[in-house]
Parts: C-alpha cells; sequence; structure tokens
C-alpha cells in the first residue's frame, strides 16, 4: 500500500530528477507531470517501478492539468521557465507558463481534492539587500518579470487557501550539484564546468553575494515540508545553504583543481545581491542544510572527470536557453 499520491508538475527537471526517486523510496505514489524537453533522466532504475507514473504535459492546457491532479492529495510546483537568461529569451512565453497558468492550476487542484499545494518559488524575489540576515519578513524587490511572477505566484496560492486547501511557498537559494537532469548554467556549477572544460574560470562581477544550496538539500526539504505539514501551513520558507560572493565560490572551485586554474573578471549588469537567513524553517521543523558548496564543487568535479557528461560545454541538454532553442521554442 502507498502512502499519498503526489503529483510533481515539472518533475523531470535539474531538482525534481532528483526528488523524484527520494518520494519514490519514501513509498509515495508519484505522478511527474512534464513536457520532458529535457528528457526522462530517472527513468533508467525506476521505470518499472509501481508507484511512477509519467504524464507528458503542458500546464498550460488545464484539460490535461485537471486529468493528471484526479487522485492526487499533495501537489510539488517546480515546472516554470527557470531563471532569468531563459525567461527573458521569450518573455510571453515566460509569461504564458509561468505567471498565466498557474492560478487556473490552483484551482484545478483545489476542486480536485488536493489537500497540501507546495509551490517552489524563488529567493531572487528579494532582489538587493543590504541586511545581514534576508528573513521572509522583509519587503520584496524583484528585479524581473521572471521574479516579479514568482512573487505574484506566491499571492495566488496563499489567498486560495482554505481549512481543506494548504499551501507552502519556498524560497529556494541558487541550486547546485551533480544530477540526472544535469545544469551547467547555474553559478556554482559552471564554474567549476569552467575550470574543467577550459582551465580558467570567468567571473561576471564578483563581489555580488549569493545564497547556495546543495541539490540534495533542496530535495531533502521537499520530503521534510511533506513530512510536517501541519506545522507549514500558510507559510513562506526561506531554502539556503552559503551565502557566497562569486568571487568567493570562484576561490573555492579553484582550491579543488591542482592546475593553475585562472580567474578573470568581466563587468556585470546583474546587480542581484543578497544573503538569504533560513532560520526560520530550521525552527519550525528542524530542517538543516547536511551539505556545503564545497560538496557541490568535490561532486562536479568527480563527475565530470569520471566523463559521466557528455560535451559539458556544446551539449544543449545542458542548457536552458540552449535547449530551447534548439526545441524552437523561442
Amino acid at each position: 500500500m502507498f502512502r499519498d499520491t503526489i503529483l510533481v508538475f515539472g518533475g523531470a527537471g535539474y531538482v525534481g530528477s532528483v526528488l523524484i526517486p527520494k518520494l519514490l523510496e519514501e513509498n509515495y505514489k508519484v505522478k511527474v507531470f512534464d513536457t520532458f524537453w529535457y528528457g526522462n533522466n530517472f527513468l533508467p532504475i525506476y521505470k518499472n517501478r509501481a508507484n511512477l507514473e509519467l504524464i507528458k504535459g503542458d500546464i498550460r492546457d488545464i484539460n490535461a492539468v485537471s486529468r493528471a491532479m484526479q487522485g492526487s492529495n499533495i501537489v510539488i510546483h517546480l515546472a516554470c521557465i527557470s531563471n532569468d537568461p531563459s525567461f527573458d529569451l521569450d518573455p510571453k512565453l515566460g509569461k504564458a507558463i509561468n505567471l498565466d497558468s498557474f492560478l487556473p492550476l490552483v484551482r484545478v487542484a483545489k476542486i480536485s481534492g488536493v489537500n497540501h499545494f507546495i509551490y517552489a518559488s524563488s529567493s531572487s524575489v528579494y532582489g538587493i539587500k543590504q541586511e545581514e540576515k534576508v528573513t521572509e519578513n522583509l519587503t520584496l524587490e524583484p528585479l524581473t518579470d521572471y521574479s516579479r511572477f514568482k512573487m505574484i505566484c506566491e499571492d495566488i496560492v496563499l489567498q486560495e487557501q482554505s481549512t481543506s486547501f494548504a499551501s507552502t511557498v519556498l524560497r529556494p537559494a541558487t541550486v547546485c550539484g551533480v544530477s540526472p537532469r544535469q545544469r551547467f548554467d547555474l553559478s556554482v556549477n559552471i564554474l567549476t564546468n569552467h575550470a574543467f572544460s577550459l582551465g580558467k574560470i570567468t567571473v561576471l562581477g564578483g563581489l555580488q553575494t549569493r545564497p547556495n544550496l546543495h541539490i540534495e538539500d533542496m530535495a531533502r526539504s521537499y520530503i521534510e515540508v511533506i513530512r510536517n505539514k501541519d506545522k507549514v501551513v500558510g507559510e513562506i520558507f526561506n531554502i539556503g545553504g552559503e551565502n557566497l560572493s562569486l568571487d568567493q565560490i570562484a576561490e573555492k572551485v579553484k582550491q579543488l583543481f591542482d592546475n593553475g586554474v585562472e580567474i578573470i573578471h568581466l563587468k556585470s549588469d546583474d546587480l542581484r545581491s543578497y544573503r538569504v537567513d533560513s532560520d526560520k524553517i530550521r525552527d519550525r521543523i528542524g530542517f538543516e542544510p547536511m551539505f556545503t558548496v564545497k560538496h557541490s564543487i568535490y561532486d562536479l568535479k568527480a563527475a565530470l572527470e569520471s566523463g559521466k557528461f557528455r560535451d559539458p560545454l556544446g551539449n544543449a541538454l545542458y542548457y536552458n536557453i540552449k535547449r530551447m532553442k534548439e526545441l524552437a521554442l523561442a
């Protein structure tokens, strides 16, 4: 007998393909709703599991969403055009997926009997902050449409909450590390890939401070939020690990390579700088990260050296923008 049925929108993505195996091992029945633009990367091991259902669909298709929602107790919403550069490639597409589809999807979840809706927002909603501790109580100052739509969706899902429909919002830091659906367009992953593939690291700016989170901890946080539903209803939580400047990340990467990696600095128009405080989720449900940025760099380096990734600089499957262009999505 399986535990609750969890429907994961965007479950084949960078985070989802690490999370789904963990949910299966926890004996949940899992439904993955995804366009599969980047493949079904957890399938080789789990394709014959009785508690895994794959649904190819687009969250803009509300009829497909409604069919998938039937029998689901919990929804984890990961699906979006992820990060600012990918969003900017086609703002109309980004808005349709990241914002316009969201309220209809939430309302279908309510009438379908979903009792816990977990929304993946982003710590980018904070914009530029000088405070040493950026807590969930600070005002939001999103700098881009990507982060502004994340902020709006937070409000939507919390306003739609009822006695039978609980919601929780997570604001993750920038995720890093190895995944079955690998990405090399995120800061720690980019710098590690460049150190391995090029022997040099190009840092855009350098002084901007960003929160970082190991992908294993990101996946763990969803499981802990599900387990502790009664303590997280109607709440927003930062999920962060280490707050580091881009220069500090580059130095950590360089230290793990023994071949004299060079660090090059270029100017950047990306002024986002903030340090996330994650005490709230620690105090509420006891969740704390187990892994560091250094762990991510070590794992990435080992995977690159083993040949795990085919053409890590050029393969479009590792880069959202390249893959979107390849599929003529923008």
